[in-house]
Parts: C-alpha cells; sequence; structure tokens
C-alpha cells in the first residue's frame, strides 16, 4: 500500500505541565504565532556547576522544539549581576561583592569574568544564545520605577531605608503561595525569627524590594529611598516585562527556585501592574544529584559512621542519633543558624556535640572539571556533547543522579547517534523501487509519529530518544545492507532522514565534535589504509587501525569500499 493512500497518523497538540495550576495544559500562546519565553539565568560570583547546566539545556531543547513547531520565540535569560545574597533566606552578603573581596577584584570585574566563563560553557554545549540578555545593574531605573508603583499600590512599605513587600496585606487582596501550594499562616509561623534587619519588617515574611546599603557595601545605586540596591527577586519580574509585557508565556527555571523566588516574582508583578498574573505557563526542571543530593555551591554536613558512634558514646540518645542518621545532608549555614528546625527544640542541650561531629563538604563538580576529567569522582573526562545527551536523557522533571556509568552510558549513545548521522547524509534512494516491506515502512513512520508524540507530551525527550534511537537502528540496517532501502517508500525514506538530521541536530542540538580538518585528515588515512590493503602492506595496515583505536575511532571494511566510525 503506498504511503499517499494511507490515513495521516494524528500527533496530539504539545502539552506542558504548568506548576500554577499543577495540570498539563495544550500549549496555546497569548499572541501566536509569538511565544515569551523567560527563564532565570545564573548569578555571576562563580564557575558554574554540572547542575546549571540542565535548565540551560533544557529550555534550550523547549526554545528550539517551539521553532521547529513554527513558533517565533523571543527567549529573555537574564544575568543576575547583583542583589542575590548568601544565607537560605537571601539576607547575607551580595555573593558578587563577596567574590570581589575574596579574589581583591572591582565587583563589575568578577561578573564580567564569570559571564564570560558561562557563555564559554554554554557556547560549548551548544546551547544557543537567548534573544536577550538582560542585567540587573543594567535595569537600576527600571526596577527603582517597580517599586514606587508597589508602594503606591499600597503593598510595600519603606522602612528604615529598605522598601519591603508587604505579604500578609497582598495575601487580602490575592494569593500568596499559589505557585508553590504554601499556605500563608504556615509561612509566617514558621519563618525564622533571628534575621537580620527583622525588626525592619512588620512581618517576618515580607521581603526586601529594595534594601539599604550598609557603609561596607560595594554594589548601591541612589533612589527615593537613600543609596541601596534592589531586592534578588525584583529583577526578574522587571527584565521580563520590559522585554516580554506584563502578561506573557513561559516563565522557566529549576524547581529550587519555586519558592520563594517566583513566588515572589508574581506577586511583585501582580502589586505593581493592577493585578494581571503575569505568566500563562510556569515550567520547572528538577534537580541533577549527586548520590541524591541536590548539586549545590554552598557547604554542606553529614555524619559519618564514626561520627555517629561517637555521638552515642558520648551519650546522646538513640531516637537523637536515630534522627542525625537521617538528615539528608543539610546546608552548613541553616543547621548552624536555626539545628532545631532539623533536629527538634527539645535536642538544644545537644546542639554543639551534634555539630562538632559534622563533616563539612561541598556537592558539586564544575562544567569545566566534567570537561576536563579532573575531579576525584570523574573516572575520565566527558565531552559538551555528551553532557548535553546525558541531561536529554531524563524528563526534564525527574531528577538525574550524577555517575560515570550515566555518563558512558550517555558517551556511548552519543556516538551512535552520530555515526548514523554521518552515514544517513550520504545515503540515497535507489532510482528504482524494490519490492515494499509495508511492515518496516510503517515501523518507520511509527517511529517518526511517536517521537512527536512524546515531544508533545510535556516534552519528554527521553521517550523521544528511544524513538529516536529506534530510527538509529534501521538507519545501521540500511548502511549494511542499502539494497533494503528500496524497500521502503521514497517518501518514507525522505522523512526518516530530514526528521532524524532535524531532531538530532536543529531540536535536540546534537552536534559533531570533530572539525572539517580531522574530517579531511581522516578520509586522508583511510586513503593510506586503502593503499596499504592494496600493496598487501599489512604492518602499516594494523599501525593505521591502531592510529584509529587511539583515537576512538575504528575502521570499517565493508562490501561496497571502506569507511569509519566513531568506536561505540
Amino acid at each position: 500500500m503506498s504511503r499517499d493512500n494511507q490515513k495521516q497518523a494524528f500527533i496530539p497538540p504539545l502539552k506542558i505541565q504548568n506548576t500554577l495550576t499543577n495540570t498539563k495544559e495544550v500549549f496555546e500562546p497569548l499572541n501566536p504565532p509569538f511565544v515569551g519565553m523567560y527563564v532565570c539565568g545564573p548569578t555571576v560570583y562563580n564557575n558554574p556547576h554540572i547542575g546549571n547546566a540542565r535548565p540551560a539545556v533544557f529550555f534550550d531543547v523547549l526554545s528550539r522544539y517551539l521553532t521547529y513547531l513554527g513558533y517565533k520565540v523571543r527567549y529573555v535569560r537574564n544575568i543576575t549581576d547583583v542583589g542575590h545574597l548568601t544565607g537560605s533566606e537571601n539576607d547575607g552578603e551580595d555573593r558578587i561583592s563577596k567574590q570581589a573581596k575574596l579574589e581583591q577584584l572591582e565587583p563589575m570585574e568578577i561578573v564580567n569574568i564569570y559571564t564570560n566563563k558561562y557563555l564559554e560553557l554554554m557556547d560549548a554545549l551548544n546551547v544557543k544564545r537567548p534573544s536577550i540578555s538582560p542585567t540587573a545593574t543594567g535595569h537600576i531605573v527600571e526596577q527603582i520605577d517597580t517599586v514606587q508603583k508597589i508602594l503606591d499600590a499600597g503593598l510595600a512599605y519603606e522602612s528604615e531605608g529598605s522598601v519591603y513587600f508587604d505579604v500578609k496585606k497582598y495575601n487580602e487582596r490575592h494569593n500568596y503561595g499559589e505557585l508553590s501550594g504554601r499556605v500563608i499562616d504556615e509561612l509566617l509561623a514558621n519563618t525564622r525569627e533571628n534575621l537580620e534587619g527583622q525588626s525592619e519588617k512588620k512581618n517576618p515574611m515580607d521581603f526586601a524590594i529594595w534594601k539599604k546599603a550598609s557603609p561596607e557595601h560595594l554594589m548601591r545605586w541612589n533612589s527615593p529611598w537613600g543609596e541601596g540596591f534592589p531586592g534578588w527577586h525584583l529583577e526578574c519580574s522587571v527584565m521580563s516585562t520590559k522585554y516580554l509585557g506584563e502578561q506573557f508565556d513561559i516563565h522557566g527555571g529549576g524547581m529550587d527556585l519555586m519558592f520563594p523566588h517566583h513566588e515572589c516574582e508574581i506577586a511583585q508583578a501582580k502589586a505593581a501592574n493592577g493585578g494581571k498574573a503575569p505568566v500563562k505557563y510556569w515550567m520547572h526542571n528538577n534537580m541533577l544529584t549527586i548520590d541524591g543530593v541536590k548539586m549545590s555551591k554552598s557547604p554542606r554536613v553529614k555524619w559519618s559512621e564514626e561520627a555517629l558512634t561517637n555521638l552515642k558514646t558520648g551519650g546522646l540518645p538513640d531516637d537523637l542519633v536515630a534522627k542525625v542518621k537521617d538528615l539528608n545532608q543539610p546546608q552548613k549555614d541553616e543547621f548552624d543558624e536555626k539545628p532545631e528546625k532539623y533536629l527538634g527544640k527539645e535536642a538544644q542541650p545537644h546542639f554543639r556535640q551534634i555539630q562538632e561531629q559534622a563533616q563539612e563538604f561541598v556537592n558539586f563538580i564544575t562544567i569545566e572539571e566534567v570537561f576536563t576529567g579532573e575531579h576525584e569522582i570523574l573516572a575520565q573526562a566527558y565531552s559538551p556533547m555528551t553532557i548535553r545527551l546525558f541531561i536529554l536523557q531524563a524528563h526534564y522533571r525527574s531528577t538525574i543522579d550524577f555517575s560515570n556509568k550515566a555518563l558512558l552510558d550517555a558517551q556511548k549513545a552519543y556516538k551512535k547517534l552520530m555515526n548514523s548521522l554521518r552515514v544517513l547524509k550520504l545515503m540515497e534512494y535507489p532510482t528504482a523501487a524494490g519490492t515494499l516491506n509495508t511492515k518496516l515502512d510503517q515501523q518507520i513512520n511509527g517511529f517518526c509519529d511517536n517521537a512527536l508524540r512524546s515531544m508533545n507530551d510535556d516534552m519528554n525527550t527521553a521517550k523521544a530518544l528511544a524513538q529516536i534511537f529506534n530510527i538509529n537502528k534501521k538507519i545501521n540496517h540500511f548502511y549494511t545492507h542499502p539494497q533494503d532501502i528500496a524497500t521502503i517508500e521514497k517518501a518514507t525514506f525522505d522523512r526518516m532522514k530530514s526528521f532524524f538530521i532535524t531532531f538530532i541536530v536543529d531540536v535536540f542540538g546534537l552536534i559533531e565534535e570533530k572539525t572539517n580538518k580531522q574530517e579531511v585528515l581522516i578520509q586522508g588515512m583511510l586513503d593510506l589504509y586503502k593503499d596499504a590493503k592494496e600493496n598487501k602492506d599489512y604492518d602499516k595496515v594494523d599501525q593505521i587501525r591502531t592510529t584509529f583505536k587511539e583515537s576512538g575511532l575504528l575502521i570499517k571494511d565493508l562490501k561496497t569500499g571502506v569507511d569509519w566510525a566513531y568506536e561505540e
């Protein structure tokens, strides 16, 4: 049966999991075919860790896929270069100013160094540059204007040179907690009471939208409320509104930003813009973990078996030893400041004893360390495309545990795809069609259809890749049995070729990591290999094979001639 006579497969429309409604919704942009997308970018004070690569890669693929579907995407990803403070409540020292003091540089030197480093690493991962990459310091005037709008709306108040968002008053008109599902009464009850500047606030949940600069604070601007700097949550509300409007389609970021950062963004935007909901679809990627614990640059603490034994022999009650054992590696500053949050107030007499037995560690690996292999837990270096595929092999809302096995599997899978991509580009449909293999023809079309269904089912790149690898097997079969190409429709062959290349390169962003010069060198070596075989110079044949193998390549002797492939 000709492909032309078959029913066109039904592909459901794109659906995405909207965190705001906690439901999977059909994607319908506010102003089609235009799509506005904002994603929280890096705070540029240090080298990015591998966990930072996950949102960058995923939202890059989302932008690419929306473009593939025919949408015109304006993608905005900010650079935080002021206002992101240390501490679990974002109430400590500015991270960039702190790093500037450590490195004895100006804050803007730190920003320049680590912005360039971040972009360099994103380029290596083939993450496309966003349409706009605004910085917080480039939008101080707009942030001051927004603070004034929120004050005028009666939802913020000035206190001792700072301006705080009035969460309780906002909640009387709207719903603080609508994104994260938090209940404000519980938040008020559980909020820490010992924050710096707590006495300035009406309520402990109130957050700074403009912060008075202390005498030693390096980054400061004049404002109607005195010298200070914008609160971290404010920049994203302001810059997304400036470049995408008061209401736009997609806001993305890591799950760890859902509360309080994104919750505060919604509150600020509604307060400043007359109650309008700023975002139609909120999307959150899950975390990348090591041994089940989220990667973070903040120091964490844990207790070894020896430490637990010491606590027990030191008189710590068994139930408290068990509680310490079950702690999931809390951040050190949080545990030092508020141990009762983890252990209960009744454990107060034992806090010092427990803290003394804690082992401090940092649970992250930089992207650069992964590329070079220079980290104690890495068995080898891994290429940027291996990392990109590793990230895409999991659904964006599931956790990924970082391990050498998972990376080696991704490396092997990447080489399989590149081998097929290379030979498929050279593959042509024969001039004469053969006897139609209906089953094979339908299988190939089914794989393409199912890949689209998977992508449209909340961007399930993992399931889509499974279908891509099914196509990969058929390409390998056609490579070794070229006569079988004629047993499928030309339209099916053309679709397979176009679909595979487009999805691998344009949608998933996976590209070959060798240069054109290397391609020329490889071809030259293959010519030498063929000459050596014809002249029966087997020592030279073996030598060339060894050279290829040392470079991670294989020479393949086929009925149709000599070729090469990545060693899988």
